[in-house]
């Protein structure tokens, strides 16, 4: 019985090491799909900062808000991937600031 046990232990050795490998692999997996969520969700954030600043630097400069998204785009450099986001720009008064509100497409929020 003592020769069984010396002829598996490269099998026992070789079956640990593949699941070491395929918990290694599910770690790596669960890590990339937050680093790709996080990376999406700070492109969102960092077009929704630019909107903004393009709308306070607009109402400095001219001393009234956009009348639209289309006037920012062309007078402001601002640049929106439509495939990937909806815009909505709501103006409520030339003196009161517009809402704007980013969603990237495809996503459930």
């Amino acid at each position: 019985m003592h020769l069984y046990k010396k002829k598996n232990r490269p099998l026992l050795r070789l079956m640990g090491l593949a699941g070491i490998c395929m918990g290694a692999a599910v770690l790596l997996w669960l890590v990339s799909g937050r680093l790709e969520r996080t990376a999406k969700e700070e492109q969102t954030e960092l077009l929704r900062e630019a909107l903004n600043q393009a709308v306070v630097s607009c109402y400095a400069i001219e001393g009234r808000y956009p009348q639209s998204l289309d006037y920012l785009i062309e007078n402001y450099g601002i640049r929106i991937d439509e495939e990937r986001y909806a815009v909505t720009y709501e103006i409520f008064a030339e003196n009161i600031r517009p809402g704007i509100r980013v969603v990237r497409l495809g996503e459930g929020k």
